[in-house]
């Protein structure tokens, strides 16, 4: 049987990624002392991997494809295929920065302050060509972990560290003074796998689901009957992502209404629909929403 061999990240991203991984149709068990989790599709060989890897393998054609952050594709310089842009905000996949910080009493105001001065990071590759892009001379070594203690102890100058909202920096009293990138999750694929149309098929598809997994986050669907008279009054208060779906009933003069609209208008709109005609409402969740 043919099988493509998938990467998926472990560490921060994991949960995320199993979770959408199951709204988009696929239950994937994890053994706590396994790499190698089980997956309810014969065609796919899951491996769990350290996001900072993945791009490499990839690459080198261990792994078919995979899940990584565009930062580690950055940093590795990974000939790699983007497939699929993953940002899914509630799931943790939302986009990330890749900024440079100092102490907040610290003499360094920008960029052109760190000529010289020593940083650390985990993402030496791409913050060395950051500083060279921006003429700037400094020496950046890699950090092991704990890197905002080191720039408090005043053992580096600066560092650049990942954040989302910027309030872990705050916590240990650091500033930004840069970004160094921008990133967010990707489904990546190595370019001689999708040169073979069975794996490029059986990755599409997967990605299919998964993009239908992610369009169908903070979306919920609408049903309700309604009197013909009441159509147009009715249809102008919804939101809807294209036209609704409208079906008549046994019942004469009267038609069922279907649509897709944002979680967070529910609350608003169910009301004035009520207060508009609309009969028997049903609010239900979406897994999946292909357009």
């Amino acid at each position: 049987m043919k099988r493509i061999k998938l990467g998926l990240p472990k560490g921060s991203l994991q949960e995320a990624t199993l979770r959408v991984f199951q709204k988009a149709g696929f239950n994937i068990s994890v053994s706590e002392r396994s790499y190698l989790p089980s997956i309810d599709d014969a065609e796919i060989e899951v491996v769990l991997l350290r996001a900072q890897e993945m791009s490499r393998y990839v690459e080198q054609g261990v792994l078919d494809c995979g899940i990584t952050g565009n930062d580690w594709i950055l940093e590795n310089e990974s000939k790699v295929e983007k497939i699929l842009d993953l940002q899914y905000a509630k799931q943790s996949m939302s986009p990330v920065r890749w900024v440079i910080a100092v102490p907040e009493n610290s003499d360094i105001k920008n960029i052109k302050n760190l000529q010289g001065k020593r940083i650390a990071t985990e993402l030496v590759n791409a913050t060395t060509n950051f500083l060279k892009k921006n003429k700037i001379k400094a020496k950046v070594e890699f950090s092991w972990g704990a890197t905002e203690v080191k720039v408090s102890a005043g053992l580096v100058d600066a560092i650049v560290e990942l954040t989302e909202t910027g309030r872990s920096l705050r916590a240990h009293k650091l500033k930004e003074i840069g970004v160094v990138c921008f990133s967010t999750t990707q489904f990546i694929a190595n370019k001689s796998s999708i040169k073979d149309a069975w794996k490029k098929k059986k990755i599409n598809e997967i990605c299919l689901l998964l993009k239908g997994a992610i369009d169908a986050e903070g979306k919920v669907g609408l049903k309700m009957n309604l009197a013909v008279k009441n159509l147009n009054r009715i249809v102008k208060l919804l939101p809807a992502l294209k036209n609704p779906t409208i079906s008549n009933l046994t019942q004469k003069g009267w038609v069922a209404l279907e649509t897709v609209i944002d979680e967070k208008e529910v609350r608003e709109m169910i009301p004035r629909l009520k207060s508009a005609g609309a009969q028997g409402i049903v609010e239900y969740p979406l897994n999946k929403l292909i357009y």
